[in-house]
């Protein structure tokens, strides 16, 4: 059964009911949290489907709250806040929103923005790609998506996070040709802004970090004219 279990981050009770209502009522499973630390807590123990995150939290505030999250795994979250400017929007989008809900909003149409999300290319399976950590080539690579950690022969390396989605990506397909376009649908999905030639960019930074040689790559090759795979070998 797919998880349908959503996490609201809301410290106003009556607009934490009024979400909590219609949810259950289109069959989700719903559990609610007034504070940050809370819905961190809730997240890693639950893992929802989605998380529904009021910016403007108590204490820890709700960007704080959403990158912890993400730490957790590339959970969907919409972000719920009375911030309407279009400045406003663009920099919870910027952060990695995958919607965004002004307050007050239709109860209704929240429902819809949800199941839209879920709708989403891979929406369902980001919690399974962020799983136990993977390791290449006996121990030389070391992915933990659940921790955005990255390291090269037990060395931390530092990753942007479009750089880590990349080779979170490559490393749930290992020997898969992707295209520019495949690429970015299955480590960005609309959240991508830019050319799809910021892809190759994003590689090259990526070999600088993880290549023994990075003129001459063995993990991240060039594909002539169709684009990139990894070929590192993962270990049992």
């Amino acid at each position: 059964m797919a998880n349908k279990c959503v996490l609201v981050v809301e410290d106003d009770p009556k607009i934490a009911r009024v979400i909590k209502v219609y949810l259950e009522q289109a069959g989700y499973t719903v559990s609610v949290a007034q504070r940050g630390q809370e819905a961190i807590s809730a997240a890693s123990a639950h893992r929802p489907c989605v998380v529904m995150l009021d910016l403007m939290l108590p204490g820890m505030g709700g960007e704080e709250v959403f990158r912890e999250i993400k730490k957790i795994g590339d959970i969907p979250v919409i972000m719920v806040t009375a911030k309407s400017s279009p400045e406003e929007r663009i920099a919870g989008f910027a952060l990695g929103a995958d919607d965004y809900i002004v307050k007050p909003f239709n109860p209704r149409e929240m429902v819809y923005r949800v199941k839209a999300v879920l709708k989403r290319p891979g929406a369902q399976e980001k919690s399974a790609e962020a799983g136990p950590p993977m390791s290449f080539n006996k121990g030389s690579l070391c992915i933990d998506g659940l921790k955005y950690e990255v390291k090269k022969s037990g060395s931390p390396v530092n990753f942007t996070p479009s750089e880590f989605r990349i080779l979170l990506a490559f490393a749930c397909s290992p020997h898969m040709v992707f295209t520019r376009e495949k690429l970015i649908d299955k480590a960005f999905g609309h959240l991508f802004e830019g050319f799809d030639r910021t892809i190759d960019v994003h590689i090259k930074n990526i070999r600088q970090k993880i290549e023994d040689d990075p003129r001459n790559p063995a993990l991240i090759i060039t594909v002539h004219r169709l684009g990139y795979k990894f070929v590192a070998e993962r270990d049992a």
